[in-house]
Formats: C-alpha cells, sequence, structure tokens
C-alpha cells in the first residue's frame, strides 16, 4: 500500500552500507520507515533523510514495513545548522515530539507546534530559547502533562517569591503548603508569562505579565526537562546539551 503524509523527521540511523532508518512525525502519529541508498552519493532523497527535514513523503508498506519511495520538500530549516545554540534547541524540539508521539496517535496539533518552533529557531533575531520554552509548554499540553502558573491551588494565594513545582501534577503552589521541587520566582514568572502569551494568542486577550529575564527563562526550561522527563522516562540529551551552552 501507497500512501503520503506530511512529516517532519525526528531522528534517522545508519543501516547497511547505504540506507537509514528514520522516525517521522505525521498527523496520524510516528511513524518509523528505511530510506535507501541515500547515503551514496548523489542520492536522490537524501535531503528527506536529514535532521529536521519537513516534507510530504510517500511511503509504501509491504507486511511490517515500511519504506520511503518519495519526498516534496516543504522547507529543510537548512539555517538551524549554522549555529550551534540553534542546533541543539532544534534537536531539543524533535526529541521531545519523539517522547511524547506514538503510532497510531493523532499528533497534529505536535506536528504543527513542532513546525512554528523550528520556524521560530530559525528565523528569530536574538537567542532561540524563548521558542522551546514555549513548545515545551505547547508540547506538555498536547500530550496531557499541562502546566498550571496561577495562584497556589492549595490556598488560592497570589504566588510570591520562591516556589514549589509538583512533578506529578505540574502546577506551582506557594513555598507555605505546596511540595514538591523548589522553583525561583523568575521560573515562575517566565512560564506564567509564555502561558499567557499562549492564550493571548489563542484568545486574542490583552496579556499584562512582564517579561521575564534570560535567567528565567533558561530555568524554565531546565525545570520542564525535569518534568518531561518524569513523566516520560526519556533520556533528553538534546536539551542537557543545549543547557550545557548557556
Amino acid at each position: 500500500m501507497e500512501y503520503k503524509a506530511d512529516a517532519l523527521l525526528l531522528r534517522s540511523v545508519n543501516w547497511g552500507e547505504s540506507d537509514k532508518i528514520v522516525t517521522l512525525l505525521t498527523a496520524d502519529g510516528k511513524v518509523g520507515a528505511a530510506m535507501k541508498g541515500v547515503r551514496k552519493a548523489g542520492a536522490k532523497l537524501n535531503f528527506a533523510s536529514q535532521p529536521f527535514c519537513f516534507a510530504e513523503y510517500v511511503l509504501v508498506t509491504r507486511g511490517n514495513r515500511r519504506t520511503v519511495i518519495e519526498a516534496s520538500l516543504h522547507d529543510g530549516f537548512y539555517g538551524l545548522r549554522t549555529d550551534l545554540m540553534r542546533l541543539y534547541a532544534a534537536a531539543s524540539v524533535t526529541e521531545v515530539c519523539d517522547a511524547f508521539a506514538l503510532e497510531e496517535m493523532p499528533c497534529g496539533p505536535l506536528l504543527v507546534a513542532a513546525v512554528e518552533a523550528l520556524e521560530s529557531i530559525e528565523t528569530e533575531n536574538g537567542e532561540p530559547m524563548s521558542a522551546v520554552l514555549a513548545f515545551f509548554l505547547r508540547a506538555l499540553a498536547f500530550a496531557g502533562y499541562p502546566v498550571s502558573a496561577g495562584n497556589c491551588p492549595h490556598c488560592g494565594k497570589k504566588i510570591v517569591g520562591r516556589c514549589h513545582f509538583d512533578m506529578d501534577n505540574g502546577a506551582f503552589g506557594c513555598s507555605d503548603c505546596a511540595e514538591g521541587v523548589l522553583a525561583s520566582e523568575v521560573t515562575y514568572r517566565a512560564v506564567r508569562y509564555f502561558l499567557a502569551r499562549r492564550d493571548e494568542t489563542k484568545d486574542g486577550a490583552l496579556m499584562s505579565e512582564e517579561a521575564p529575564s534570560f535567567d528565567g527563562i533558561i530555568r524554565a526550561i531546565r525545570l520542564l526537562r525535569t518534568y518531561i522527563a518524569h513523566q516520560t522516562e526519556c533520556d533528553l540529551r538534546a536539551t542537557d546539551d543545549l543547557l550545557a551552552l548557556v
């Protein structure tokens, strides 16, 4: 059976003398497929086996095996390879997609969020960390692990100063009555800002949150990396490498 799918390449491994096995994120779930001969010089589909390739892939299924036979490029995100921080930021996006997506699991919103994140990382002026944090929050909401950064869920008071983050339910709480890992106020405010920005984009509401500091963004990424690993038990190496650069 032959079928087409818009897909983002999440990862690939060499196989045999000249083949690759790729993992693709499609709107219908995560798909593994072979790409034959793509490591040969001048291979027609070499571009479609490269990191971050977003293309329309044509796959043939025979039994339990899938093979990519054609591809039409939408965006290769080649600019991500020109800067080390952007490269690891993009890899952080694809590894989180890989952690959350499953075969035969509707993943349309995750695919859209990932492509938009890669576009932002590649084209935004300045550092790409804001795009990573925004994507992590969208991916967590998609996967059923949304982050809450409102008032304390226990006492209802406004959170000020040091607080706690519950790794089981993804909520910030005040230092007086909440449990979980310690979190700084700048971490809480960074998460709160990007949640508000997401809601502003979705609902058209005016955002009143103050823009977070770079330190707050980095701390928030570090916290969410731990939260994602806690929920998925995945080893997020690219995110660790990204955080090691700052």
